[in-house]
């Protein structure tokens, strides 16, 4: 499975599912400290603010991170769930957990997995420019920038709801 989750609920997610891997989505600011519970080197810190735009006093998500994304989710075993997060729960790691399950699942519809998100989590709303940048490293011609767009909006709220979806969905 892939948890996403907001990261006041890092520590509860942990508890309850054991996952293997961890990918944490914050700004450089206040990334977290790998938990005692995940190896070092299961660990992803991605140092990216939630933008969609350049400006100068952020960090926007760039093509190395998602590279680094990308690789990192092709040494996962599947065997133990993953761990997403960032800060609320909504646009970086439900972007980094689509473009997950995109990587594992290479001849699956993007319009289904992004579907099997939003019958998960109504507040998902991926951060557009990862999905852009994994749309081109994916070679996806558009199609998964297509389905987050068909996705529409997110319910609005502060904090994202912990959900999960199964690493291989049938779509």
């Amino acid at each position: 499975m892939i948890y996403v989750c907001p990261l006041s609920a890092v520590g509860d997610v942990i508890d309850a599912a054991a996952p293997s891997h961890m990918v944490s989505l914050l700004d450089p600011e206040t990334m977290i400290s790998t938990p005692a519970e995940i190896a070092a080197d299961k660990h992803l810190q991605l140092g990216v603010n939630d933008i969609a735009r350049h400006d100068p006093d952020l960090v926007p998500p760039a093509h190395d991170h998602i590279e680094a994304l990308l690789n990192f989710v092709d040494s996962w075993t599947t065997e133990a769930p993953i761990l997403i997060h960032c800060w609320a729960g909504i646009s970086r790691s439900t972007a980094a957990a689509l473009i997950t399950q995109c990587q594992l699942n290479q001849s699956a519809s993007e319009a289904g997995l992004a579907a099997v998100m939003r019958a998960a989590a109504p507040h998902a709303h991926p951060n557009r420019l990862m999905i852009k940048i994994a749309d081109e490293l994916m070679g996806r011609n558009g199609r998964l920038i297509d389905a987050v767009e068909q996705m529409g909006p997110g319910q609005i709220t502060w904090e994202g709801e912990v959900f999960s979806v199964p690493v291989y969905p049938e779509v």
